[in-house]
């Protein structure tokens, strides 16, 4: 089959090529619940910059060559023998975690969690290619009304927005703010994730007027320029409190330091994207009460979920697609923050 391959790390990202497209052998089932997926869309994700520029090294053992790709979509092309829930033929959204499903964490549902896992893409291989090996527990079938290239993104970027979404709006209540901070390819479908699950008023905040402008279409209130006085303009819009929720997606670049002033007392900061870090004085936490919660991508009940959201119409995603063959020019692309919503390739 054809992929696209990383043979080693560019800690500046400063190549002219990331990953180079060649053959290589197609997966092969191993195991009675292995799924082979043929796919139909794989989404390129920020995720897969820092997998390039080595951030993920001594986390996660990345062995070269390497396919990522963690998003992906397309159809059932050929299972174990121990597979029922689905056949060939069925057009799937794949969970980005494989896991054999007896631990404790996997009953419980939080299979992001379990003690035995491979996550393709991260420390298997990916979808950045014209077949994928999967699990049976990974799979959901997809209704006719939604296609793979059209939704593989949310195995991840919509998955972990939604999850972040969801715990928001669970405090949430009419009258009261939340702020999402970057509003690109995750921040969109968070936007709509917690505007459907909530009635809160949303402010966004980001340093592009291309995601702003994405922002204001996704359904956003209130759009704030992340031009250095953003904290002061969110602060402005809730009459100097500040916002119950508080949901970042960028993590860095001094983001952290401005989602918590964003935060209003006894609120909650929510972190999704990382790279920098989060610092606190113990007396502020204590005067304050304010609370943060990490986020790692989402449960397998919540991709149904959201697949029930997307196929309602009340969360679409912005895509924008690439062949296989040009997959640096998605990455590079990415890199430069001109893609609108969200890169996909497709084989």
């Amino acid at each position: 089959m054809k992929a696209a391959i990383l043979h080693g790390y560019d800690e500046a990202l400063a190549g002219e090529k990331f990953v180079t497209y060649e053959d290589v052998a197609d997966p092969k089932i191993a195991a009675p619940t292995d799924v082979i997926v043929r796919i139909g869309g794989a989404g390129v994700c920020r995720t897969d910059l820092h997998i390039v520029e080595g951030v993920w090294r001594g986390l996660v053992d990345v062995e070269f060559p390497h396919i990522m790709g963690h998003e992906n979509a397309g159809w059932v092309e050929e299972v174990g023998a121990g597979v029922e829930s689905v056949k060939v033929g069925d057009p799937v959204i794949v969970h980005p975690l494989v896991t054999s499903g007896h631990c404790l964490a996997c009953r419980r549902g939080a299979d992001m969690h379990a003690e035995d896992s491979s996550f393709p893409g991260i420390n298997a291989a990916g979808g950045y290619a014209e077949y994928l090996h999967t699990g049976e527990r990974a799979l959901i079938k997809l209704p006719e009304s939604l296609a793979p290239k059209e939704v593989a993104p949310y195995t991840d970027a919509g998955l972990t927005a939604y999850r972040a979404a969801k715990k928001a709006a669970r405090h949430l209540v009419p009258g009261e703010y939340a702020v999402i901070i970057g509003v690109g390819g995750l921040g969109h479908i968070g936007i709509q994730a917690l505007a459907a699950l909530s009635a809160a008023e949303i402010i966004a905040v980001d340093e592009s007027d291309l995601a702003l402008g994405l922002a204001e279409e996704s359904g956003a209130h209130h759009m704030v320029k992340a031009d250095g006085n953003e904290t002061e303009a969110v602060l402005a819009l809730t009459e100097g409190k500040g916002a119950e929720a508080v949901i970042d997606f960028v993590g860095e670049g001094g983001a952290i330091e401005n989602g918590l002033a964003m935060t209003r007392n006894a609120g909650s900061y929510y972190i999704v994207g990382y790279g920098g870090r989060i610092e606190i004085p113990a007396i502020e936490m204590i005067i304050t009460e304010k609370t943060i919660h990490g986020n790692l991508v989402g449960t397998y009940g919540e991709l149904v979920e959201l697949m029930a959201l997307a196929e309602r119409g009340l969360v679409n995603l912005a895509t924008r697609e690439y062949k296989l063959a040009d997959a640096n020019q998605a990455l590079h692309d990415l890199h430069a923050g001109t893609i609108k919503g969200r890169a996909v390739l497709i084989p």
